[in-house]
């Protein structure tokens, strides 16, 4: 039996509780029934869109649900005799106070418990088989494993629950989806420290066993707690969306965002022709396979949408809330895919425009560098400022040669000369330049971190922990660079680099991931599990909660 399963999961203080409460219940119960007469009471018996509404006649079908409900059972009683409780009757009340208060401090309890949870997340995991003592005989490899396992489903559940959340607040607005947005940034909070500590075991600075196995049990906490938190608020959303009941709104909003992405497509088509054409193939690269992939998931989304329409018009909303959720999912994908391609365009041609000032700025620090090295006295070595001269100078004429030459990489070049500058730049006083260097180091890595970003996002069923960490890891030196801005700008510098870095890292791991997926798996329509739209051990669309209830639509819905 594995740490995991659900009977291998300790009686704590907690779960014993309830039963405690109940027994102590019942017991009272049974005094008063003893101590009271029984009252007497009789009972007595008994688009792009057709005229007919469809996208187009092929349809990949997700299946049916069939739900059998029991008829609760109705009874009328009645009494012409009014009951005589006796001086038993004061026991009642006595009773019920010792219940009700023993239930509120079994309330008070469970509340603390959870409040301390969220300060102390491994609680979760040990209620789960995987903290503390119950890790103590698991392998690291095993424990290793399960930590990233545990990661990899932890953000899937996020990035499905921000997705279906943005369709909430837009019907029902802000004020009705705050507490699923409280539940998602406490989620986020805990997946970012989950991930953090996963990038420094990865990192050259290896921990020995007993710190690694308690950084991967914190890891499965951390997780675990995430899921929970979003599992918890799951029922409350079905409740707000209530998406077989709104089924027909529902459809209507899915095929007009239907409509604007595929009026899309073709603009985005055009540029990225115009991209390929103008700039090196690397300068389009991370968005070179978006146009196809747009068209896959927009076939998907017309199936779905076919099949939600034709389940509303014979009046089965659950069978059609299926198919509307993957459509979403595939429309809210294709439009990422689609918003990627304008966006790269956008970033390569502001860094073609700012890569002629950073050109004269290193010019001018390699000046002030010759200088600097001229007027180095005899005997002081600088052998390290003459590495970063001719680096700085090297660069330079490379990319002034890619520029001659026609095609080149705007955002690659401003990147190198960026690097070189900033290398450069710290042999003189280190701050000369820094804020003006951060603009284009910013520019670099925003560009780098969303390509990653996106391509995570639109492939996730088939991404794995690593590329995840790596662009966890990206967000945070770039969100750390932005906050350095005003008062550090050379360690803002350094920070929009790292993140530049590891995010370059996220997108080849990424890629890497998914090739590997493509090649042992076959045939995917429309990109739907490689997307994450469909969960491939449910076969149903995913929608918000944690790991626990993400897949509740599944194909028997």
């Amino acid at each position: 039996m594995t740490p995991h399963e659900p009977s291998a999961r300790p009686r704590t203080a907690a779960t014993a509780a309830p039963a405690a409460v109940a027994g102590l219940a019942a017991a009272l119960a049974a005094v008063c029934l003893v101590a009271a007469p029984v009252p007497v009471a009789h009972a007595a018996g008994p688009s792009v869109l057709p005229a007919n509404g469809r996208i187009a006649d092929r349809a990949i079908a997700l299946g049916d649900r069939t739900e059998e409900a029991a008829a609760p059972a109705v009874s009328d009683s009645g009494s012409d005799r009014t009951p005589d409780m006796g001086n038993g009757a004061l026991l009642v009340p006595l009773g019920l106070v010792v219940v009700v208060g023993g239930l509120a401090i079994y309330a008070y309890t469970v509340r603390r418990r959870r409040a301390e949870s969220r300060t102390t997340p491994g609680s979760s995991a040990q209620q789960q088989g995987w903290g503390g003592a119950g890790t103590a005989g698991v392998p690291l490899s095993q424990l290793d494993a399960e930590a990233g396992k545990l990661l990899v489903g932890a953000d899937d559940a996020i990035r499905t629950s921000t997705e279906e959340l943005g369709f909430a607040a837009a019907r029902f607005g802000d004020g009705a989806a705050e507490p699923f947005t409280a539940a998602l940034t406490y989620a986020r909070s805990e997946l970012t420290t989950a991930f953090r500590l996963r990038q420094k075991l990865d990192d050259s600075y290896p921990e020995d066993d007993p710190a690694r196995r308690q950084m991967l049990e914190e890891i499965i906490a951390r997780c675990t707690e995430a899921d929970r938190r979003l599992d918890e608020e799951s029922e409350s959303f079905d409740r707000l969306r209530d998406l077989e009941r709104n089924a027909p709104e529902a459809l209507t909003t899915a095929e007009t965002a239907f409509r604007a992405v595929a009026g899309r497509t073709g603009a985005a088509e055009s540029t990225f022709a115009a991209l390929r054409q103008r700039y090196a193939d690397s300068a389009s690269a991370a968005v070179a396979g978006n146009i196809e992939q747009t068209k896959d998931r927009l076939l998907f989304a017309t199936n779905s949408l076919n099949q939600a329409r034709q389940a509303v018009d014979g009046g089965d909303n659950d069978r059609a809330a299926v198919h509307v959720r993957a459509a979403e999912s595939a429309v809210g994908q294709a439009t990422t895919l689609v918003d990627a391609v304008d966006r790269m365009a956008r970033e390569a041609a502001e860094a073609e425009v700012r890569l002629s000032g950073a050109l004269t700025g290193t010019d001018a620090d390699l000046a002030a560098a010759r200088t600097l090295l001229d007027g180095t006295a005899a005997g002081t070595s600088t052998a390290d400022l003459q590495g970063r001269i001719s680096r700085a100078e090297t660069v330079t004429a490379g990319v002034r040669r890619e520029q001659r030459a026609g095609r080149y990489d705007p955002v690659d070049a401003l990147r190198r000369i960026e690097e070189a500058d900033a290398s450069l730049n710290k042999a003189l006083d280190g701050t000369r330049r820094a804020a003006e260097l951060l603009e284009p180091a910013t520019l670099t890595a925003r560009s780098t971190v969303g390509a990653a970003a996106d391509y995570l996002t639109t492939h996730r069923g088939a991404v794995g922990c690593q590329a995840r960490t790596r662009l966890a890891e990206a967000h945070r030196h770039l969100e750390q660079s932005g906050a350095l801005a005003d008062t550090d700008a050379q360690r803002a510098v350094s920070e929009a680099q790292q993140a530049d870095a590891m995010a370059g890292q996220a997108q080849y791991l990424a890629e890497q991931d998914v090739r590997t997926y493509e090649n042992g798996h076959g045939w995917d329509p429309g990109g739907a599990v490689v997307g994450g739209i469909i969960l491939g051990t449910v076969g149903g669309p995913a929608r918000f909660g944690g790991s626990g209830t993400r897949g509740r639509m599944s194909s028997g819905h």
